[in-house]
């Protein structure tokens, strides 16, 4: 809980870090609402599901993410759905199918999306000898970079959510802020996209604002995504899009 006392700057902070989002050319659509920098100094673990603070969202504003791609043809028809709403995501690639995937990645990054780290090969990391989480930590900052270059955004998710305190801390020694979630639609479990959809706006309608967590290789998800944008709008919700710090410094292995 941040104190009393440290309020204001942080409100300070919050306003100087956010702006209006491009216009989108269809009034109907539901649009990003505004952008969100985001540093790992000033958010250095943010998602009610692991950590103790979030983003500072308003009431009935929402960040997406997506987990787990590239993974045509689902990721596209993820970034199909986005692109009919004007709405931009952040997805939190995995290394090795980043390497597999190079164009597509670029096609996230292109059409405006954040794209953040999911290690290499998606393992439980506080499951692994120290040595090896941060490798598999590493080689997939690296596996994107050698992609997208300094167009990789300082956002790190966890596989499963497994961190350590020592884990955490080299993820933030290197410049990542590392994300949770607030609300998820546990689109890891096999259902239709009619039943995940009731499971994800009931979760919302509950928790009113937060970091949503969905995965974009998901064939459910894909299906269900132009039903959840349109609830969006329909319901009032806003769309925030996270974007990384002008100061942002990351470390180079």
């Amino acid at each position: 809980m941040t104190p009393l006392k440290l309020l204001p700057l942080v409100l300070a902070v919050s306003l100087t870090a956010t702006a209006q989002a491009a216009p989108c050319p269809r009034p109907d659509a539901l649009g990003t609402a505004r952008t969100l920098a985001v540093d790992a100094k000033t958010y250095p673990s943010v998602g009610l599901k692991s950590f103790p603070q979030t983003l500072p969202l308003a009431d009935k504003e929402v960040v997406l993410t997506f987990d787990d791609g590239p993974s045509p043809p689902f990721t596209n028809r993820v970034l199909a759905a986005l692109s009919d709403q004007c709405v931009q995501a952040t997805f939190f690639l995995v290394g090795r199918t980043v390497a597999a995937n190079a164009a597509l990645v670029r096609r996230i990054a292109a059409e405006g999306h954040s794209v953040g780290i999911h290690t290499w090969s998606h393992q439980m990391l506080d499951t692994l000898p120290p040595a090896r989480a941060q490798q598999e930590i590493d080689r997939g900052i690296a596996a994107v970079q050698a992609v997208l270059g300094s167009n990789t955004a300082p956002f790190f998710r966890f596989p499963f959510f497994a961190s350590t305190p020592a884990l955490l801390d080299y993820v933030h020694s290197r410049g990542y802020s590392v994300f949770g979630a607030d609300l998820w639609a546990s689109d890891w479990n096999k259902m239709t996209p009619e039943v995940q959809l009731k499971l994800l706006t009931e979760r919302l309608a509950f928790a009113r604002k937060g970091i949503i967590l969905l995965h974009d290789p998901r064939q459910q998800t894909a299906a269900m995504l132009p039903a959840f944008l349109r609830y969006l709008k329909a319901n009032g919700y806003k769309v925030v899009h996270v974007i990384p710090s002008q100061a942002r410094t990351l470390a180079t292995h």
